[in-house]
């Protein structure tokens, strides 16, 4: 991997040279302030004032020479504007064809600025970071607090994109013009979607978008997928993953995988407190049943992520014949008259959760180029799961005996679930094709490997990050060749984290607030899905039919709602502005859901449960993609990256809303519904209190 130092100098335009952020020398500032605090040469205050104004003169800097750049690409764009007008009025086929390469070449100029400011943003965001590492995670959100909202801050600027918006209009403008000049057009502000495609525009779209993070349906959906990319990755690692990794069936495989799953899951939902009275048990016993795979899934999400550093293929076959006899274990205890069958059924259902194994097969062996669709069909195929499963439920309402087997509603589920796993598995061995695991991807992955020592010992050293060894003042003190370094440290220190302490270690409080929005989110939907059918019942009589289509119409909303985020609103609001009003709508939502009136109505009920799902759905995506911005790029990869430690905390928010719906059922149905509420309720708030307290580092 080359590390930024390094990829800043060999991506400097050389006329430009002195207007870029000088990343060595405040890399080397950092080092030096952290001996200085160690040894008692200077106190805090003075090394974070001192510091700050480094950075703001290096931001000043480099804004002004952006106005600049940006004052003399307008004054082009003026004189060649001033020529289209005069060929308006005379028109001259051969002088356009010139006029439109004079504007495509302000627009790859445009370009190469705005890569420009995307590299010193990036800077800013690494040195404000590796100052944060070594200082305890305190200046990042001083810095930010103090410059972000200021009416003069210059941050804004390079974060902004200020004026920039101007110069892409009137290029925009200026060319679709001369592309349509000969016929009849239309005004660009009156037919947006007339506008003719430019390779150049799009170009510099693509750069807006990545330097403001702004997003598409397509991008605003992968993100919540949470595979998150370290660096760019080199030409030959992607023609390696092209050529010896991926392979489209295999990826088809692990997205329906991921989508038969999700039906699993969901699928007994309308069903499971009948089938838990029919076994003698009491209705709320539901939660267990339906929790009971979410607890399973907490240890295989694990083992299997391992077990996925050596094969892909194999988790594969194992999650598809656990699955399979899961639910037939699940099917059969209706004839066995054990509730304890059926637990048994569910637990191994949860064992063969192969999530991780999915998020893991795209990050690791699908071209960059195609990444986020790839991410995008994942979540996509969650999504559809999640809405099939119950819809699935309500079909199977047959009721007919085979010998000495029973096939009804409560059975169905897991005999449809386990002829489905069957011939998955028959097509996953037929056409599966496992990638080449070579030995840089071993030693990548392999989270048992000699490393896992110095590994330890690195995260120790993290946490008293001003105590510095020796390899750190030699580096502070060799100048520009210790400056190549990414980090003041050994090469170690950019390895994945091994174990959960490690993994745990890197997590800043913004990313553990960002975890909590994520328990709370899926706590607050699995308590609102998994008592749907025992709520229902008690107080509006509704059918198992009635049950599985509110469910399925719940479930359909996720791709709209997502597709409105990514398309318009992300495109409106910042990131963290979209988070605090979500979880303030989904507090809302559950304020309304309680039973406070004598009587508690159908309208009231779907409301508030609509205005928490889709409140729930679009707080996962915003949760999620600032998730991937603020964790640590050592969570990007591994067996404890940033898509298991999320699986885990949404899995054991589903595991304690099912326990708390079954233990909440020994007080009787008609208080179920408020003493499940409390805990969300409470949730809810103290996420709300963290986002505002880490609101100013959400950046």
């Amino acid at each position: 991997m080359v590390n930024f130092g390094k990829k800043l100098t060999a991506n400097q335009v050389e006329e430009w040279k002195g207007y870029y952020i000088n990343y060595k020398l405040m890399k080397k500032k950092v080092n030096q302030y952290a001996n200085q605090l160690n040894q008692g040469g200077k106190d805090r205050r003075h090394i974070v004032k001192d510091f700050s104004k480094m950075l703001d003169d290096q931001i000043e800097k480099n804004v002004l020479f952006v106005l600049e750049q940006q004052g003399q690409l307008a004054g082009r764009i003026e004189k060649l504007g001033k020529q289209r007008a005069i060929l308006l009025e005379q028109p001259d086929i051969s002088r356009v064809a010139g006029l439109q390469e004079a504007y495509r070449q302000v627009g790859l100029d445009l370009i190469k600025l705005l890569k420009f400011v995307d590299m010193n943003a990036t800077g800013i965001r690494k040195i404000l970071k590796k100052f944060d590492k070594r200082f305890g995670y305190r200046f990042t959100d001083y810095y930010l607090t103090s410059r972000s909202n200021h009416p003069y801050s210059q941050l804004q600027q390079v974060f902004k994109h200020v004026g920039i918006g101007a110069v892409v209009g009137a290029l925009t403008r200026n060319l679709a013009d001369l592309q349509e000049r000969h016929g009849s057009y239309l005004s660009i502000y009156d037919h947006p979607s007339a506008i003719p495609k430019d390779p150049i525009i799009d170009q510099i779209n693509a750069s807006v978008d990545k330097l403001t993070h702004s997003t598409n349906f397509l991008e605003f959906l992968g993100q919540r997928a949470l595979i998150i990319e370290e660096e760019l990755p080199s030409e030959a690692a992607e023609e390696r993953i092209e050529e010896e990794r991926y392979h489209f069936i295999s990826l088809v495989l692990n997205l329906v995988n991921t989508f038969l799953y999700m039906v699993n899951t969901y699928i007994i939902v309308p069903t499971a407190d009948d089938y838990s009275v029919s076994l003698g048990a009491a209705a709320t016993v539901c939660g267990i049943i339906i929790g009971s795979m979410a607890i399973a899934q907490i240890f295989s999400s694990v083992y299997l992520s391992r077990w996925s550093n050596n094969s892909y293929f194999q988790p594969l076959v194992f999650s598809s014949l656990v699955l399979c006899l899961g639910n037939l274990l699940y099917a059969m205890a209706y004839d066995m008259n054990s509730i304890w069958v059926l637990l048994l059924g569910r637990l191994l259902c949860g064992m063969g959760s192969a999530r991780a194994v999915n998020r893991r097969y795209i990050s690791d062996c699908v071209p960059s180029k195609i990444r986020i669709k790839a991410s995008a069909a994942f979540v996509s195929a969650s999504a559809l799961g999640m809405a099939c499963g119950p819809a699935l439920a309500g079909v199977l309402q047959w009721n007919f005996k085979l010998s000495f087997l029973t096939f009804n509603e409560d059975t169905l589920p897991g005999w449809v679930m386990a002829v489905a796993w069957l011939v998955y598995l028959a097509w996953l061995c037929i056409s599966f094709k496992e990638p080449v695991f070579n030995a840089e991807n071993e030693s990548a992955h392999d989270s048992s490997s000699g490393h896992q020592t110095a590994v330890d010992e690195l995260e120790s050293g993290l946490a008293q990050p001003l105590l510095l060894n020796e390899e750190n003042k030699e580096i502070s003190e060799e100048g520009e060749e210790g400056d190549d370094s990414e980090d003041a440290t050994s090469e170690d220190s950019r390895k994945p984290a091994n174990t959960f302490g490690s993994a745990y270690r890197l997590l800043t409080p913004s990313v553990k607030v960002q975890l909590l929005i994520y328990f709370m989110l899926k706590y607050a939907m699995e308590i609102l899905l998994a008592e749907s059918s025992v709520v229902t019942t008690y107080y509006f009589n509704w059918s198992t039919s009635s049950v599985a289509i509110f469910l399925a119409i719940l479930g359909i909303t996720v791709l709209p709602v997502n597709a409105a985020i990514g398309s318009y609103i992300s495109n409106m609001f910042e990131d963290r502005q979209i988070l605090l009003g979500s979880e303030i709508m989904v507090l809302i939502g559950i304020i309304f859901s309680f039973h406070v009136t004598r009587s508690y109505t159908v309208p009231q009920y779907v409301t508030s449960a609509l205005i928490t799902f889709v409140s729930a759905e679009v707080l996962e995506g915003v949760n999620l993609a600032l998730l991937s911005s603020v964790m640590s790029s050592r969570l990007a990869r591994g067996t404890y990256n940033g898509g298991l430690l999320s699986t885990e905390a949404g899995t054991l928010a589903r595991v304690v809303a099912d326990g708390t719906i079954t233990l909440a059922g020994y007080l009787g149905e008609d208080k179920l519904l408020n003493v499940t509420l409390l805990p969300s309720l409470l949730t809810c708030i103290v996420s709300i209190v963290g986002t505002i307290w880490t609101y100013n580092s959400l950046f």
